[in-house]
């Protein structure tokens, strides 16, 4: 039985260890093609590999829980160490990591007075309950059972969040009562106090950071003392926001602080491969104005977000290679890039043709948040008769989240977004009508910062006409998981959100790219899995579509453009 442990060195059965991990969320990756990235993480001259667990990917919905699929976290883990890799885990209820809610599940807030990161008993109670499903995974993982994991971390740069240690501390003993055996470790950047309120007694704390890196890890020394030195997350790219630019990082400068740590001490790539915010998954940030990230979690990454080898991931190989001796790899999976050209609109559906087909309305005499629907995710259409207010000078709503786009008798009166919900929309010439629609849509909710409290989507509180609120509403939650039941054929307004359709036939499938020049906002279906938002803002431009996504024969690509955007075709390219 192998033993790992922490005392002025990392020591494994005994002998220094120095860790050169990788980070690979293994839910950012289809499962076809983890062994892939793991070979080439191995190949990088990683001895380690570390993964965040998401939360909402295993219990989307209260006290269901998910371990299959792209949620095969036992999977992951244990190809992993058939690799040879040992696995760092951090199986933090918030995680962060750009990813929705910071991997907090939505129905959360479904509760009144939820508070989130504290010792709120109620919150307590959601982790303690989801910790006994997933330790059920992660125990018999560990390496004193002969497993691969090295260690757990306790939550995610807490220090940044809050200084409640009580709360730190109940985790620690959540996952000590549900056979945690290996070492502790927590992670917080080196900077004002962060280092201090992240604390937990007798566990070692980390370091995050992307340069200067001797200055960074005096400053942690002085913390920690003679205890091994670490970066658990050396960032080496960074993510992209819709309207924003696509990051690209000096890889020479990586290079040279990748040394300077390995001369210290220890160090986990962030991200050694970013993957894809697959789906609705994306997380956001809020200081000034909300944030979005766009569908690729490309990271500038030592591999792309389709897994191809970097110029980065060379520079990085040779100076690993100073520190320890580079393993012989095959690369085992045959992965290829492939150019399917232009595929026509082969049919078309408006959304409010076939809004009755697809969602179950909910009455209530208040709009209702997402949440409180038992909706975490994608879209929420309020529909109000008007009686005696059927003409409209102005529009507001209160309490809503993220993107509002209200029409009167099927005409847009008004798009209104993040800041703009925020203040009464005067329109700019009344109008006349009896059905007021809104189609509010969740862009993702913010991963960080003291707003995830406040991260209810669609509308919560009130919508106010003319000055005054109106009630009797119709709620019809899309979170457009049955595609499967979209009646094309029922009928099409131009202008208006609509379904298109595309057909691919082919006999030979790889990994591709779809390029929505045309349309303006939207999502993604590919044979019913939803591979993600695009916006004719950018950076982003194109989908990545994984090559397994496909099959031998006809496949099914389904667009949801929300602005009355679309063009005749779309193209399916061999480049990002």
């Amino acid at each position: 039985m192998s033993t790992f442990e922490i005392k002025d060195k990392f020591y494994l059965n005994g002998e220094p260890f120095q860790i050169i991990s990788g980070g690979i969320h293994y839910f950012r990756v289809v499962p076809e093609y983890w062994k892939d990235r793991l070979e080439k993480i191995k190949a990088l001259g990683c001895n380690t590999v570390e993964t965040y667990v998401a939360w909402n990917v295993h219990e989307p919905k209260k006290g269901e829980f998910h371990f299959e699929g792209m949620a095969d976290l036992k999977k992951f883990i244990t190809l992993a160490q058939e690799l040879g890799l040992w696995v760092i885990v951090r199986p933090s209820p918030y995680i962060c990591a750009e990813w929705e809610f910071g991997g907090f599940p939505g129905w959360l807030l479904a509760e009144d007075g939820m508070r989130l990161r504290s010792s709120y008993g109620p919150y307590l109670d959601h982790v303690r309950e989801y910790y006994k499903k997933l330790f059920e995974i992660l125990t018999p993982l560990q390496i004193t059972r002969g497993g691969p994991i090295l260690m757990f971390q306790i939550e995610n740069e807490y220090g940044a969040y809050g200084d409640d240690g009580d709360y730190l501390e109940s985790l620690k003993q959540m996952m000590l009562e549900n056979g945690a055996e290996v070492q502790f470790i927590t992670s917080d950047g080196p900077w004002g106090d962060y280092l201090s309120c992240g604390k937990v007694e007798g566990v070692l704390q980390s370091a995050n950071f992307g340069s200067k890196a001797k200055e960074q890890f005096a400053v942690l020394k002085k913390h920690i003392g003679n205890r091994p030195l670490m970066c658990m997350e050396f960032w080496v790219g960074w993510f992209d926001s819709w309207g924003d630019i696509h990051h690209v990082e000096d890889g020479i400068q990586h290079a040279k602080d990748l040394n300077d740590i390995l001369e210290q001490g220890s160090v986990n790539i962030y991200m050694a491969h970013g993957g894809t915010n697959f789906g609705f998954m994306n997380g956001a940030n809020y200081y000034d104005v909300l944030t979005p990230d766009v569908t690729s979690y490309d990271y500038d990454a030592l591999l792309t977000e389709d897994g191809q080898i970097t110029p980065k991931y060379r520079m990085f190989q040779e100076v690993i290679r100073k520190f320890r001796e580079l393993p012989e790899v095959n690369f085992t999976t045959e992965i290829k890039r492939m150019e399917y050209g232009r595929l026509p609109v082969a049919d078309k559906v408006g959304l409010m043709e076939v809004l009755e087909d697809i969602s179950t309305p909910v009455e209530n005499h208040y709009p209702l948040p997402m949440e409180k629907l038992g909706q975490n995710y994608g879209y929420i259409l309020y529909r109000s008769e008007l009686v005696r207010d059927k003409e409209m000078e102005s529009i507001r709503l209160f309490g809503a989240n993220d993107r509002a786009k209200c029409y009167l008798d099927g005409k847009e009166i008004a798009t209104l977004y993040d800041r703009e919900l925020l203040a009464e929309k005067k329109l700019e010439e009344k109008v006349h009508g009896d059905c007021l629609d809104i189609l509010m849509e969740n862009m993702g909710r913010v991963n960080y910062g003291a707003r995830m409290e406040q991260q209810h989507k669609g509308i919560k509180d009130a919508v106010v006409i003319n000055g005054h609120q109106h009630y009797k509403w119709k709620h019809y939650p899309l979170s457009l998981e049955n595609t499967e039941k979209i009646p094309f054929g029922k009928g099409w307004t131009e202008g208006l959100p609509a379904f298109y359709k595309f057909v691919l036939e082919t006999e030979e499938t790889g990994d591709t790219f779809l390029d929505f020049e045309g349309f303006g906002k939207g999502c993604v279906f590919v044979n019913g899995f939803n591979i993600g938002r695009y916006w004719e803002i950018g950076p982003q431009k194109r989908l990545y579509i994984p090559g397994p996504l496909l099959k031998a024969g006809k496949n099914d690509i389904i667009v949801f453009e929300t602005e009355g955007k679309a063009a005749e075709y779309i193209s399916l390219c061999r480049e990002p």
